[in-house]
């Protein structure tokens, strides 16, 4: 090899090398399908040719419009731009995947081209050159484009506080961003949703704001999905049928062109598969098809899970077969709250005859409302965008705090096979905190699990932290010893989490979602706070410094005191109030290691310090396979029951116990089973020795019932089924106050 060889091949191996690291800094939200880097950065010229914008989509062509501003002229630098079939990007087209919502982008030195299959298609593809574009340059390279999913986004089905306006306003700009085409209005505490107002069209001030939401959807490119929720009440004949027809027609003229209908956590009549059905086809054959402009329609069944589902009672089947082909079906997986895997996907499609509408119950929180799951989108098979024909996720309440999932979903709905869960869950914390990213990643870090749950879901916490904290409890112990690293390990962490809490409270970063978690925020530097304190406790031990241990421990009792007022007086809801942080790894260790470092002390220096470790001392015992899983919460004088959002399926035997630590004295009983009926087939019992049962003396308003004990001391509490057969109730409060 002669040397001009041998220097032309070390150019070229140069290049390439300087383009493969220059490929590996380039991210483009969601992961493209193919992105080839094709050369160095480009600085974009001062003078602009725009080409095909007459003809291209509005939306996207706004974007191009305001990206080059100050840049367009009537010559230079050409950008082509336009839909598979225009006149403008027609030599390109062969480049563009002949598949729905597609787009190629190309960036060379003397021009650059976006095509997309559709208008959806340009638009995602301006979304893509917003991101490479950065203080006028742009790299050179082509992408290939396209999403995994048909139907992709976000359901606000959850029950609680709905999103507000400016919430769903900024969730709209969001998806857009992140390419996601699909928003499902279904607030389960919407009335004109749901019951008792479902009949009846929107207030004309909501109606408008219901407009003006819609109207941003479609400049987004997001399908404003408009559910209903009739089936707790609705009557199969005409006239119902006619009132919901009403309905839809009232939201297609506020704009609304996608619609759905839920049948989810409802009982009685409204849950024959074969009325739903004969319904549905009716709205699908009457309304949807008439009308041309719109989308198919979706349904969520009553049956919406494997774990409730009757396979001999023919629910899903009667679904599969009666429902026109064109109905989507939503589904949550093989429990409730679930991750989705490729043999249950198979399960369900056999018998509703079509891929199912993922219904994904993450990051809602709506039975764990003093949680926040601040964590990446995990779980899910990575090999089965071919068997569903959407995927929804159900998020918080808490709208701002849900992006980082909702920013995985978009990542992994659009290139499944590729989705890096680390990856995105990093990527989100910066898009959503661009400035205090470092706190806020401090501050997810150590809000992703949910504690203890009726669906018994777990998540992963504190993972770097984990096995340092096992590691060094398990120690100090045994034998009372450690090692520093973890010592030091831990105490850094503790100043971290401080500092993160400062941060962030300060923050101007993104000021609705410091105001929405405002609470856990403050709740979480306690929790450094005490963590420093426990480990102080250790130092003093070590030293022999009985005074120190005392001002130490009473420096904790005083944190923990602000903890326990700070969730006296925030999150107030009536189902699982509170703020809790940190609760599965740091806040555990602290409670913990204060327990341990007391019992020492009292031990060593021969004290009665009282022990403080944080549980609650009574148990739950139910034959209810959806009740058994609910956790007990002790609040003051409140032995409170987590209660369910839905429907309990009750056998003829079927019983729930609160099961007391020791016979005390029980003030009171509240239990509300969401039916007015239900001392006709129920019973509230007590026992003093958790053996022999005897009645509460009841009275009843409403739902709710309230019982007397006429004994000094009760061991045990319970609501039985005496009626002999099956019944169906909702767990929606049972409160001992002793």
């Amino acid at each position: 090899m002669n040397l001009m060889r041998k220097i032309t091949c070390a150019v070229a191996c140069g290049f390439i090398c300087n383009v493969a690291l220059y490929a590996q800094d380039i991210q483009v939200q969601p992961r493209p399908q193919e992105m080839k880097v094709t050369g160095q950065l480009l600085t974009l010229p001062q003078q602009v040719q725009l080409v095909g914008l007459e003809q291209a989509d509005t939306n996207a062509a706004g974007l191009l419009k305001e990206l080059l501003q100050g840049r367009v002229s009537k010559k230079g630098f050409k950008v082509f731009i336009g839909e598979k079939g225009d006149k403008a990007v027609k030599k390109f087209a062969r480049f563009v995947p002949k598949k729905a919502e597609s787009y190629y982008l190309s960036i060379e030195k003397d021009k650059l081209v976006l095509v997309g299959s559709d208008e959806r298609g340009t638009f995602y593809g301006m979304q893509t050159l917003n991101q490479l574009y950065k203080n006028g340059t742009l790299p050179q390279l082509t992408i290939t484009d396209y999403p995994d999913i048909r139907f992709r986004g976000v359901v606000e089905g959850f029950y609680g506080k709905p999103w507000s306006f400016e919430d769903r306003v900024s969730q709209l700009k969001f998806y857009g961003f992140n390419k996601m085409n699909t928003y499902i209005y279904g607030p389960k505490d919407d009335p004109y949703h749901s019951c008792p107002n479902w009949r009846k069209p929107y207030p004309q001030k909501e109606a408008e704001r219901m407009a003006e939401l819609v109207r941003l959807a479609k400049s987004n490119k997001v399908d404003f999905v408009w559910a209903i929720h009739p089936g707790q009440d609705i009557k199969w004949n005409d006239e119902d049928r006619k009132l919901l027809l009403d309905k839809f027609e009232s939201m297609y003229n506020l704009g609304v062109r996608s619609f759905a209908v839920f049948f989810d956590d409802i009982s009685g009549e409204g849950t024959n598969a074969a009325k739903q059905a004969e319904l549905l086809n009716y709205i699908d054959d009457n309304f949807v098809k008439v009308k041309k402009d719109v989308t198919p329609l979706v349904m969520c069944p009553t049956e919406y899970n494997k774990s409730w589902s009757n396979v001999a009672g023919g629910y899903l089947k009667t679904l599969g077969d009666k429902l026109n082909p064109s109905i989507q079906i939503m589904w949550t997986g093989d429990k409730v709250v679930a991750d989705i895997h490729s043999d249950g996907m198979a399960w369900i499609n056999g018998l509703i005859k079509r891929p199912a509408y993922i219904w994904w119950n993450f990051p809602v929180t709506d039975y764990v409302r003093d949680h926040l799951l601040m964590g990446p989108v995990y779980g899910n098979d990575t090999n089965i965008a071919d068997m569903m024909s959407g995927f929804v996720s159900n998020p918080m309440e808490h709208a701002e705090a849900s992006k980082i999932a909702i920013y995985g979903v978009a990542d992994y709905t659009w290139n499944m096979e590729k989705y890096d869960s680390d990856d995105a869950w990093k990527r989100s914390l910066k898009a959503i905190m661009p400035i205090s990213t470092e706190a806020f990643q401090v501050f997810a870090t150590h809000n992703q699990d949910l504690g203890p749950n009726g669906h018994g879901y777990r998540r992963v916490e504190s993972v770097e932290m984990k096995p340092v904290a096992e590691r060094f409890l398990n120690a100090f112990q045994e034998n009372g010893t450690y090692e520093k690293t973890d010592f030091t390990a831990l105490e850094r962490e503790f100043k971290k989490i401080i500092s993160a809490s400062d941060v962030l409270l300060r923050s101007k970063d993104n000021e609705a979602l410091i105001n929405d978690i405002n609470p856990w925020i403050k709740q979480f530097g306690l929790l450094g706070q005490t963590g420093l304190v426990a480990m102080d406790l250790l130092r003093d031990l070590e030293n022999s410094d009985k005074e120190g241990f005392k001002l130490d421990y009473s420096r904790l009792k005083e944190l923990k005191e602000q903890t326990y007022e700070l969730e006296a007086v925030n999150n107030r809801n009536p189902y699982q109030p509170g703020v809790k942080t940190g609760s599965l790894v740091m806040a555990p260790f602290v409670n913990n290691l204060f327990a341990q470092a007391t019992e020492r002390f009292n031990k060593q220096f021969g004290e009665n310090l009282m022990v403080v470790f944080d549980y609650c001392p009574h148990t739950l015992e139910s034959n209810i396979s959806q009740l058994k899983s609910l956790p007990l919460q002790l609040q003051g004088k409140l032995v409170n029951l987590s209660p369910s959002n839905e429907v309990i399926k009750a056998g003829a035997d079927a019983f729930v116990t609160i099961n007391l630590v020791k016979p005390v004295r029980v003030r009171s009983v509240e239990f509300n089973a969401g039916k007015e009926d239900v001392l006709q087939w129920g019973e509230l019992q007590y026992s003093v020795d958790g053996e022999s049962w005897k009645p509460l003396t009841c009275e009843q308003e409403g739902e709710l019932v309230k019982g007397k004990t006429a004994s000094g001391s009760v061991k045990a509490v319970r609501f039985i089924n005496k009626s002999g057969k099956p019944q169906e109730f909702y767990m929606r409060k049972f409160v001992l106050n002793i």
